[in-house]
């Protein structure tokens, strides 16, 4: 059922939905991801970890939305459920149970990497088939790509 038709071509739709799709899982993920280390992180510099890892959950769930909206837009039903996430994340799985600072913050600056890399793959892919979606793939690369240089300084 399409209750929202875009003009793009179907060629180009194809490319676009995939792009969208799979940022929103990367980003739920990540939300997810660093809530889980945001919970059991220990160390001297818990505290500066802890509220950090806030931050990159607020950015991952405002793109998100964004990025689900958009999907939503062109007529393509975003999906964010537990189990798509699960089996289409582009992320690592991270360990259980509490996790010393410095092994916290190296083990985001490893899930902010793999998904900065996506999002640069859909920058690439969607330049022409939907340059108002790859600006949207454009700034959130741009505001992970901040998130992750402050967590490498952290361990620098």
């Amino acid at each position: 059922m399409y209750v929202v038709k875009s003009p793009l071509s179907d060629a180009d739709m194809k490319t676009v939905a995939d792009a969208l799709q799979g940022a929103l899982v990367d980003l739920v993920d990540l939300s997810l991801i660093a809530k889980q280390i945001h919970w059991n992180v220990v160390g001297p510099r818990f505290r500066s970890v802890h509220l950090q890892l806030d931050e990159v959950v607020d950015t991952a769930r405002l793109h998100s939305d964004t990025v689900a909206e958009r999907a939503s837009t062109l007529g393509v039903p975003p999906d964010g459920r537990a189990s798509t996430v699960s089996r289409t994340s582009g992320i690592a799985d991270v360990p259980d149970g509490w996790m010393k600072d410095t092994d916290a913050v190296g083990t985001l600056v490893n899930a902010l990497g793999a998904v900065i890399t996506r999002m640069r793959e859909r920058v690439g892919v969607t330049a022409e088939a939907d340059p108002v979606s790859q600006d949207i793939f454009i700034g959130i690369t741009a505001d992970l790509e901040k998130h992750h240089w402050m967590f490498q300084a952290e361990n620098g």
